[in-house]
């Protein structure tokens, strides 16, 4: 193959106010953590989402550790997390000094499977004093952090029905699925709280940053005192516990509100690009795009590929062919339960996760990715799996 100009993975659109908004807050020298654009992108993506409450935090495992600590969850706690995820949805639950015990996912959404999740908590644990608590370790299992995986919600009125028969805290990671819809509701809002990322690969960004959703008062007016190293006096300096420095500038919230302009748009490329990939590669034995449930409207933030194994048995090699022809593809997350860091942590059930690690690939797919961009992933896909 001729060599051409490298195809990215996922990497920033700016095409609107970005340059406009960044003069404003030098103009006017907001540029710190305090700003009348963070006052306005929280306020926008609360409106967006349809939730009352939004803090924006410095990035999205920031997001994701506060959450947690309002939502109760404290050191040698566990929390369930699917195994399919970032890590850092894990070490947001290792932050509070809590433990995770990893969860497999199911095939369709690639989200936490609620029948597993159903079978851990009423085969593994019992109810004492009110708490659940898990019969092997003794512990506390104290909330469930379930992920809308590479922009497709996972199957959230069956996680909620489940969570809802226990005392656990439903928090949604939410950082790859702004934008998208489970049975016509903006995902991130239904549960406890969710959790945003902004990151310089999110289908919109701030640089960093992150934010926390929330219908409950008091849980957005824990999470920004946390965010704001828990101060609790309007003029003195006084600090009564532990807070933290999880701020996000005014200057990042300006790019975020140029971006949030253009998410309706983004979603739409993101989307075409699926069809693209769904449509280029239907006749390509042992090649499949995943898609959507029937319940859900995906952003596709990241637009996967599973591989049959008689079509491909190293997927690996794969990739490797592809980076070499200039082509950004990347292997689905690494099961959490595989990594270094958990490798001692509980799991249960873990049969789907691994298969889909193992066969998934994620194509080039940013939101300004060109046609023949696209045509020069797929033309590369196939021949080398010729």
């Amino acid at each position: 193959m001729e060599p051409r100009r490298a195809i990215p993975n996922a990497v920033p659109h700016l095409a609107g106010n970005e340059w406009k908004y960044l003069k404003e807050c030098l103009d006017t020298n907001w540029v710190s953590s305090v700003g009348p654009f963070v006052d306005r992108f929280e306020r926008e993506v609360a409106a967006y989402v349809g939730v009352p409450h939004a803090v924006a935090t410095v990035n999205g495992t920031a997001a994701l550790h506060v959450a947690l600590l309002a939502a109760g969850v404290r050191p040698d706690d566990e929390v369930l997390v699917p195994a399919l995820t970032f890590i850092a949805t894990a070490n947001a639950v290792s932050y509070c000094g809590a433990q995770p015990v990893f969860l497999d996912s199911e095939d369709v959404s690639w989200g936490l499977d609620a029948g597993k999740m159903a079978d851990f908590l009423s085969r593994e644990c019992a109810i004492k004093d009110g708490q659940v608590v898990n019969r092997a370790t003794g512990r506390i299992v104290r909330a469930v952090l379930p992920v809308h995986l590479y922009g497709h919600p996972f199957d959230v009125d069956a996680v909620l029905d489940v969570a809802g028969r226990y005392p656990l805290a439903v928090v949604e990671d939410a950082a790859e699925a702004l934008g998208a819809r489970y049975r016509g509701r903006a995902v991130g809002c239904d549960g406890l709280m969710g959790c945003l990322s902004f990151n310089g690969n999110k289908i919109i960004t701030t640089g960093g940053g992150g934010m926390v959703l929330t219908r409950d008062d008091k849980m957005a007016a824990r999470v920004r005192r946390l965010t704001t190293q828990a101060r609790t006096d309007a003029i003195e300096y006084i600090h009564e516990e532990t807070g933290y420095n999880y701020r996000l500038t005014n200057l990042q919230a300006a790019l975020g509100v140029a971006q949030l302009e253009q998410l309706d748009g983004f979603v739409e490329a993101k989307r075409e690009t699926a069809a693209h990939y769904r449509e280029a590669l239907a006749g390509v034995p042992g090649v499949a795009v995943v898609s959507e449930a029937p319940w859900g409207r995906s952003t596709y933030w990241m637009t996967s590929v599973l591989l049959d194994e008689r079509r491909c048995p190293d997927v690996r090699a794969l990739l490797r062919r592809l980076t070499s022809d200039g082509i950004g593809a990347r292997p689905v997350w690494r099961p959490l339960h595989l990594q270094p860091l958990f490798a001692r942590a509980q799991t249960y059930r873990l049969e789907v996760a691994p298969r889909l690690y193992e066969r998934g690939l994620s194509l080039p797919c940013s939101v300004g990715i060109s046609p023949d961009e696209r045509r020069a992933v797929v033309e590369a896909l196939r021949l080398r799996l010729t």
